[in-house]
């Protein structure tokens, strides 16, 4: 059977100030990111589940094991796509593709942020790319993912309350504004290429 394992974060819990705060990350990657991990291990015990790539769980499966799965691995999809003393803009092909299908990074930032403070409740606002290498931003609830769609993520917000209430209380918009400070582009932009 497989055993799912949690990262360790290429970074320490303070890296991330005033972005991220400590007790946000000790909370949100070291509790919630472990419980989920956890749930997934129990979940896909003695199914046929048990020897798949996360991915292909997070394709195929439903209720609570799809819940679980999406959410260990857009958690840890988030937390790595970030760097302290990072932001700024991408470069390269991403660079281009954003420009392509937004007309400047600007706009693209924008309108990212706006489909996130626009989604009700919990969830995620991610930037994908098709088949074609076209860019896409979307954003679903709870768990949602857009591998289930056919796309490969780029990059993710966490929408989650617990993702910034304890540095930010209820203005998701702040946060989600914020986070491009932190942004990793060279990871993303690996992403893109890969």
């Amino acid at each position: 059977m497989t055993t799912y394992t949690q990262p360790h974060l290429p970074y320490s819990t303070d890296a991330l100030e005033p972005v991220i705060g400590v007790s946000t990350i000790e909370y949100h990657y070291g509790k919630h990111t472990r419980a989920y991990i956890d749930n997934l291990n129990n979940l896909i015990k003695d199914t046929e589940f048990e020897n798949m790539d996360i991915e292909d769980v997070i394709k195929h499966s439903q209720g609570a094991l799809f819940n679980n799965a999406s959410q260990a691995w857009n958690h840890i999809f988030y937390f790595f796509s970030f760097a302290p003393d990072c932001g700024g803009k991408p470069e390269g092909e991403l660079a281009d593709a954003i420009n392509r299908d937004f007309g400047s990074f600007e706009e693209f930032k924008k309108l990212f942020e706006e489909t996130g403070v626009r989604l009700f409740g919990s969830g995620w606002v991610w930037l994908s790319c098709d088949d074609y290498g076209r860019l896409h931003i979307t954003s679903g609830s709870n768990a949602a993912n857009p591998l289930t769609q056919g796309l490969t993520p780029l990059l993710c917000f966490d929408l989650w309350e617990h993702a910034y209430y304890l540095d930010y209380q209820n203005r998701r918009a702040e946060h989600l504004h914020r986070l491009w400070d932190i942004i990793d582009w060279s990871i993303i932009g690996e992403r893109y290429d890969g």
